[in-house]
């Protein structure tokens, strides 16, 4: 439940207590109170019932003794109506007279008593539960305003990305604990925002420094004397690999800083196309297509590129012998569907999410492993999410692998 409904249970709930204590209490030091005042009324009629029977023999006074004593009177008073309520209070008096002492029974009925008691419960009755609601909706009223500065600095919280993090929640001029609460989280994005400026600084720096000394050694390399060249040959890998390590590792710190991308309509089709066709160390793999023309996207064409790359790469290094890649529209919607498959040994079920865990690579894929450095999925997948869309292994897709990237539909052009 949310805070708001907490508090609203919670404070009906103790308002709801202190009604019930204070209406049982009422209603019993009402019912009391006007007991009380009935058996005066009883003592009342007692006493001039005394003071009739001493006139009637002759005499001014007399010693009584007035005592209380429960039960109904014989015939003292005419009956209720039906639905009225009954019962009678008795007061009996001794009365000294002449002819001996004589008991006089003093009467008065209960019947407005319990006329007060029924109307107060047809008071309370409806009124109880009227107060409640009344209650609750104020408490969950003003619980909505005091919670609403929350709600507004969560969603403001949830639009800020790596790349907006110079904006900040907003701050009331009340000095609550909400406001503390947004001045604390404004305070965080400073320090994040700290954090992540010199991040993207280090990266380029990074960038700058180790692409300048490689380029200087692979050209040093190429221009070895003759002598050298086996070996030169030999460190030509090596350098390709760490140039191509290098170029990995910052194009993933450029998807994970969220760095917007230049999306602008690209044929996916031909991209596809081109990247399938080009020549790869395996020969002996075919690479078969299922393209489906025109199909149009919204997005980085080099990003883009790259992932079809990474795929078609990441496919011709397990396969036995061929590759399969298929380019089609997916549903009413129109989506983007490209299935790279491969017949090698395939992913095992267990693995299907780990594939794209950074620097993983299968048992089988280390002992085949042609200079792989376990980024190449992972990169193709932060570049379908990139572009709203989605990279998974298909379950069940027979023997060998498929990897399925999906795409939104172009958006229509704004006129």
């Amino acid at each position: 439940m949310s805070v708001r409904l907490r508090t609203t249970l919670a404070a009906t709930a103790v308002v709801a207590a202190a009604l019930g204590l204070a209406a049982a209490a009422l209603f019993l030091s009402l019912h009391a109170s006007l007991t009380r005042s009935a058996r005066e009324l009883a003592a009342q009629d007692a006493g001039r019932k005394a003071a009739v029977v001493l006139e009637q023999h002759g005499q001014g006074g007399g010693t009584t003794a007035a005592h209380g004593t429960g039960g109904p009177l014989p015939d003292p008073v005419p009956p209720l109506p039906p639905g009225e309520g009954g019962g009678t209070v008795v007061v009996s008096m001794d009365v000294d007279t002449g002819a001996g002492p004589v008991t006089v029974e003093g009467t008065a009925s209960l019947a407005p008593v319990r006329a007060a008691m029924r109307t107060l419960v047809r008071v309370l009755v409806p009124g109880v539960p009227a107060l409640l609601a009344l209650v609750a909706l104020l408490c969950w009223h003003t619980t909505g305003r005091a919670l609403r500065p929350v709600s507004a600095i969560r969603a403001k919280v949830a639009e800020i990305t790596a790349r907006d993090l110079h904006e900040r929640v907003p701050v009331t001029d009340a000095r609550d604990e909400v406001a503390a609460l947004a001045r604390t989280v404004n305070a965080t994005l400073d320090r994040l925002q700290t954090a992540v400026g010199a991040h993207r600084q280090f990266v380029a720096d990074a960038a700058h420094e180790l692409r300048s000394p490689m380029a200087v050694l692979r050209t040093r390399l190429e221009l070895a004397a003759p002598a050298e060249q086996d070996l030169a040959r030999e460190a030509l890998a090596d350098v390709q690999r760490l140039q191509t390590l290098t170029a990995d590792l910052l194009l993933l710190s450029r998807l994970d800083a969220r760095e917007p991308i230049r999306a602008r309509e690209t044929d996916l089709a031909q991209i596809v196309a081109e990247e399938a066709a080009r020549a790869r160390p395996r020969t002996d793999v075919a690479v078969r297509m299922r393209l489906t023309p025109d199909v149009l996207v919204d997005g980085s064409p080099d990003h883009l590129r790259r992932m079809v790359a990474n795929l078609v790469d990441n496919a011709v290094r397990h396969a036995s012998g061929a590759v399969t890649v298929e380019l089609t529209r997916d549903g009413p919607a129109g989506r983007a569907r490209l299935d790279v498959a491969d017949d090698g040994p395939g992913i095992p079920p267990e693995h299907h999410a780990t594939v794209f865990d950074r620097f993983t690579r299968l048992d089988h894929a280390r002992a085949r492993d042609t200079g792989g450095s376990g980024l190449g999925l992972p990169i193709a997948r932060d570049i379908a999410l990139a572009h709203r869309g989605w990279l998974h292994v298909v379950p069940g897709g027979g023997p060998g692998a498929t990897l399925r990237a999906t795409f939104p539909p172009r958006a229509p052009a704004a006129r």
